[in-house]
């Protein structure tokens, strides 16, 4: 019997954003418990800083880079090309119809497909429904709520509810509504909460529970966010990075334990229709959490920056794997694995032929499920843009112990150990020359087949 798939995928949720990847501030009982009955990848990274690349890419099981889909989809063009010393490099902004999708794949297979949230892949001749999807529960081209996660939502794909009904309930609501009608076939639920993006709202009841909690750990008195340098950018001149340098936001800790508690609504109603032991679990994010801008609700310590860097501020993620009597629980795995593994990872689990020449980027996980090895590779991520949050057009690369970054819009290459430095803090490159070339040998390489786009020079720029 073929099994059910659940795919939560978060918005912009930190990797330190749960008690279980080391939060001391947020609350999150029922995604613990959730990990802790499976896999719990301690280097599962999104494959973009920023989502839509990384939507993408879960996907197709390819690469951004190879998508041409390399940052967050700006249908309105009001935001695009952003212009610093270069300017950022031309993308679809579109997911194209021309790639097989996972959902449509399990469709051929007998599978029930749904979409339910975020979409932010296109305009609507691309919504879900387009690519493979039989339904589409509030999935448009919106990047987050335009009218905030209370009701009404004036969201084009979900029907408002009643007025203050908050948007995380209501989507899982619908989540439990297909779950519980899905009998005669397996199902591919593609759950994608808007939450935790900005604009930051909660429940006001929970909102003064973490004030509360603020207060008692002595939080509310601390000076969390620290500016930094300028931004980068003709459109933020005189606007400064701003760091936060500990989690401490009320708001967002609101946010997250309301997201919990619906995740654990979701994974009862599993349990109540007595399908949760065949039920493939996914939970993860699609970049790292919001640290440097916009407010900066989180922070990714001992990680750097976040989202839009290529540091892994940016590009780590909470991901756990689920699957009753399969995965061992309490397991944790140290591999680095990223996006474009799904779609052959669940392929597998599934029964179902790989499709190489379609999802060519990733590897299937299931010897990793399986506590076996998949052994060393590298991955990498192509961001030529500048990042609303002050990052630098550039890319990355990891393999083993070592991570390089070079900046386009720079002549400056960084290595770093990121077993003993995590923070990146401090660049070895002058004393690793070899793998520094063995590095950018592979990036020449791997960009130059997927025909990657890149930044120019700004003949405009005044400094």
């Amino acid at each position: 019997m073929q099994p059910n798939i659940l795919f939560i995928l978060m918005d912009d949720l930190g990797w330190k954003d749960l008690q279980a990847c080391g939060s001391t501030f947020y609350e999150t009982p029922n995604i613990d418990r959730l990990m802790s009955e499976g896999m719990q990848f301690s280097n599962g990274f999104a494959s973009c800083p920023v989502c839509s690349p990384s939507r993408g890419s879960l996907l197709t099981g390819k690469s951004p880079a190879r998508l041409g889909l390399t940052d967050w989809i700006d249908n309105a063009g009001v935001m695009h090309p952003l212009k610093g010393k270069f300017i950022d490099a031309p993308y679809v902004k579109n997911l194209s119809h021309e790639e097989k999708t996972l959902p449509s794949t399990l469709r051929e297979h007998g599978y029930s497909t749904y979409h339910i949230g975020k979409w932010h892949l296109g305009t609507k001749e691309h919504y879900p429904e387009t690519h493979g999807f039989d339904v589409n529960i509030g999935g448009c081209s919106w990047g987050h709520p335009h009218e905030g996660y209370f009701s009404p939502y004036n969201l084009e794909t979900l029907k408002d509810g009643p007025e203050g009904e908050y948007l995380t309930d209501r989507l899982t609501d619908e989540a439990i509504k297909l779950i519980k009608n899905s009998k005669d076939k397996p199902f591919f639920m593609n759950l994608c909460h808007y939450a935790v993006h900005t604009p930051i709202e909660a429940p006001a009841e929970l909102i003064k529970k973490f004030e509360q909690k603020a207060k008692k750990l002595g939080l509310d008195s601390v000076n969390a966010l620290v500016e930094g340098e300028e931004m980068l950018t003709d459109d933020k001149r005189g606007k400064k990075v701003t760091r936060r340098i500990l989690q401490s936001d009320p708001a967002y800790a609101a946010m997250i334990y309301n997201l919990d508690w619906n995740i654990g609504r979701t994974i009862e109603a599993l349990k109540a229709e007595g399908v949760y032991e065949s039920t493939i679990i996914i939970f993860t994010s699609d970049n790292g959490g919001l640290a440097t801008a916009e407010g900066s609700p989180t922070c990714n310590f001992p990680a750097s920056e976040g989202k839009g860097w290529t540091k892994d501020g940016g590009l780590r993620v909470p991901l756990s794997i689920t699957w009753k009597n399969e995965i061992r629980q309490n397991s944790l795995n140290q591999t680095p694995v990223t996006g474009m593994d799904f779609y052959p990872t669940l392929l597998e689990a599934c029964g179902i032929d790989l499709l190489e020449n379609q999802h060519k980027d990733g590897v299937s996980l299931m010897p990793l499920l399986k506590e076996s090895s998949i052994g060393d590779r590298y991955l990498y991520w192509h961001y030529p843009h500048y990042g609303n949050q002050g990052g630098h057009p550039s890319v990355a690369v990891r393999k083993g112990r070592y991570k390089l970054i070079k900046y386009y819009d720079m002549d400056k290459v960084e290595l770093f150990d990121i077993e003993n430095d995590l923070s990146e803090i401090t660049d070895i490159s002058g004393d690793k020359p070899r793998i520094v070339a063995d590095f950018l040998s592979y990036l020449e390489h791997t960009l130059e087949d997927c025909e990657a786009k890149y930044p120019s020079p700004n003949p405009n720029w005044k400094g």
